[in-house]
């Protein structure tokens, strides 16, 4: 199990958590060891490039929503690179990243799910 693995398991119990992701493939949007601070999200809410801590295919990613396809309650994930890593069922989305570096992300907080 993975430090991702383990941040979404925290957050899907409804704890906000913080960390520093490693990787480039979010940059300039978050940088390898940045403090993210992710909070559980109401996946309704979700809209394309929304940073998300969500599971596709087995591997938990911090990575963006790039697509919502609300008819069949699911969203498609990649990264800032033009890579993605495909669709995922709403409730596979865990948390939203409210903050990179304790700047707050663009509309995040009005997407947090109410605990």
């Amino acid at each position: 199990m993975g430090m991702l693995d383990v941040q979404a398991d925290r957050v899907r119990a409804g704890a906000t958590v913080e960390f520093r992701p490693t990787g480039t493939s979010m940059v300039p949007l978050v940088r390898s060891r940045q403090r993210v601070r992710v909070a559980p999200a109401e996946p309704a809410l979700l809209e394309p490039g929304d940073i998300v801590l969500a599971r596709v295919s087995g591997t938990v990613y911090l990575h963006l929503v790039t697509a919502v396809d609300a008819p069949r309650h699911r969203v498609q994930i990649g990264n800032n690179r033009g890579h993605v890593n495909g669709w995922t069922s709403r409730d596979r989305v865990f948390g939203i990243c409210v903050e990179v570096e304790g700047v707050a992300r663009p509309g995040a907080a009005a997407k947090v799910r109410a605990t």
